[in-house]
């Protein structure tokens, strides 16, 4: 789009935009709100009302002193405000803000549930201010720190890229945001040069810091002969012979023929259950992938970490997991109660009346998965229609998405529309296919990313004060209860029909 530039002696910039046709100001304000998300430094104010937040145009006298001046030759910018910017260029920019204008009305829709609650009495009132924003992204964002908990901007930036490691980012997605909404990170640095110079150095430590600090510390070893004990309650089990730990080949292998069975048989099954079925859905799909990622069939996932990979709320999850495990046909079984700071154990198996099934189909390309991140903002329905583009065996049509997928037909259409416009899939013809685009920076654009560390932090924060609970009663002392059971048998007696033998201690 064509705009004309000028300057004032403060330091600001007025941009320009002429278009042919007249725009409500409604939609202006909507176009420059989203593009306040982009572009941080960009002041909304002046579109945000039609009665005040009017500009000096170039020539206009300053209060600080001066004039504002045209940095546009006065030629050109006569040619562009006299021809304008037509409505294609409009429809395309509206294309590009995609991404912001959903987050722009996701947090609009979200302020009015929670006022609509502080006046009917169900919320307090927050302070203004407060937010689900870390502080780390906070410094990221704006460049201001606690100058008491760092004493340089270089310790700020490491703190900030530090947490950005952590978080799963490769240097790729900071340089991105640098530009983007985090230019405050960008400010720490003082310079370009030195921002080139220092951000490779610098996120290279911080990968090593986070890597360090996350990895589990070694085992110590053992003399040979000498015994080992379990030392806590979340410990594994050691065998004593027989069947051992499955193969990882084994794992994998497994997964493939379940989620067979789950295309073919579970999830037709589930589909008759209604909203509680999508999330039965996507439940038992996020299983799968923590089986193929803990390379095991022993799943002891807490309902808080099933609940922030799937963007609901953990009390939801304990209700579903009993009603999924009974639905499941045999596929899911619980083996093992919660007990203190460990969760309920899991067997996840092929049952023997699927096993012929599993055989018989085709494993599916891709990996599985439960709710990705960008699907916090677009919803469930959304998240198995990309599911049943993405890991079809072919380009689908709108009608094999909604007999494949089980979505009604206007939730798949909406669905559709939507991820289009995002730039999620394109359509060919009469057939849908997943395009390029990265869905971890579509989620950052939408604002999903802070809702999901916030609900990291929250569910740290309850473990902390659960365990913390559980310390008050560890007194130290061992009782002769925690040695024997009285109704638990601790020895055994040979059958019958074999000799005895017994050793003299």
């Amino acid at each position: 789009m064509r705009f004309v530039e000028d300057f004032s002696p403060s330091g600001g910039r007025h941009l320009y935009v002429p278009l042919q046709d007249r725009m409500e100001a409604a939609e202006a304000r909507a176009l420059v709100e989203a593009l306040a998300l982009m572009a941080t430094s960009l002041d909304p104010s002046p579109h945000q009302n039609i009665t005040d937040g009017c500009i000096r145009v170039p020539g206009s006298a300053h209060k600080s002193g001066g004039h504002q001046t045209l940095i546009t030759p006065l030629s050109q910018a006569y040619d562009i405000l006299r021809r304008r910017n037509p409505t294609r260029t409009l429809v395309e920019l509206r294309a590009a803000l995609a991404p912001e204008l959903a987050r722009k009305r996701a947090l609009k829709a979200r302020e009015a549930k929670t006022v609509a609650a502080q006046r009917t009495g169900g919320l307090p009132a927050l302070p203004w201010g407060t937010g689900s924003e870390s502080p780390l992204r906070r410094v990221a964002r704006t460049g201001l720190y606690d100058t008491a908990r760092y004493q340089s901007p270089s310790e700020a930036r490491m703190a900030v890229l530090n947490h950005f490691s952590a978080c799963g980012w490769s240097l790729q997605h900071v340089e991105n945001e640098l530009a983007g909404q985090f230019p405050g990170l960008a400010a720490l640095y003082g310079s370009a040069e030195r921002q080139a110079r220092l951000l490779p150095y610098e996120w290279a430590k911080a990968q090593t810091f986070t890597s360090t600090v996350s990895s589990p510390p070694k085992a110590a070893s053992r003399k040979h002969g000498e015994k080992s004990a379990l030392i806590n309650n979340t410990s594994q089990t050691l065998t004593t012979g027989g069947a051992g730990k499955s193969s990882v080949a084994g794992v994998y292998q497994l997964v493939n023929d379940l989620e067979n069975v789950l295309y073919g048989v579970l999830d037709h099954r589930l589909q008759k259950r209604g909203r509680e079925g999508l999330s039965l859905r996507l439940l038992i799909r996020g299983l799968l992938g923590y089986m193929r990622a803990k390379e095991t069939d022993i799943l002891d996932v807490g309902c808080r970490t099933l609940a922030a990979a799937m963007g609901k709320h953990h009390v939801t999850i304990a209700r579903l997991l009993p009603i999924l495990a009974a639905a499941s046909d045999g596929i899911l079984t619980k083996i093992a109660d919660a007990r203190q700071k460990s969760a309920d154990v899991y067997l996840i198996q092929l049952p023997e009346q699927y096993q012929q099934l599993a055989r018989e189909l085709t494993w599916r390309k891709g990996k599985i998965h439960a709710i990705r991140p960008v699907f916090r903002a677009l919803g469930d329905p959304a998240a198995l229609v990309y599911e049943a583009i993405e890991r079809g065996q072919h380009s689908p049509t709108t009608a094999e998405i909604v007999r494949v997928s089980g979505i009604s037909r206007n939730a798949c259409a909406a669905a559709l529309a939507e991820m289009e416009t995002l730039g999620m899939i394109q359509r060919h013809g009469r057939h849908w296919k997943v395009t390029a685009v990265n869905l971890s920076n579509l989620a950052a654009r939408l604002g999903v990313l802070d809702d999901y560390q916030a609900h990291i932090g929250r569910n740290r924060r309850e473990r902390a004060a659960w365990h913390a609970y559980l310390d008050r009663f560890r007194d130290g002392h061992m009782n002769e209860k925690d040695l024997y059971d009285a109704e638990r048998d601790e020895y055994w007696l040979p059958p019958d029909d074999e000799p005895a033998i017994w050793f003299a201690a």
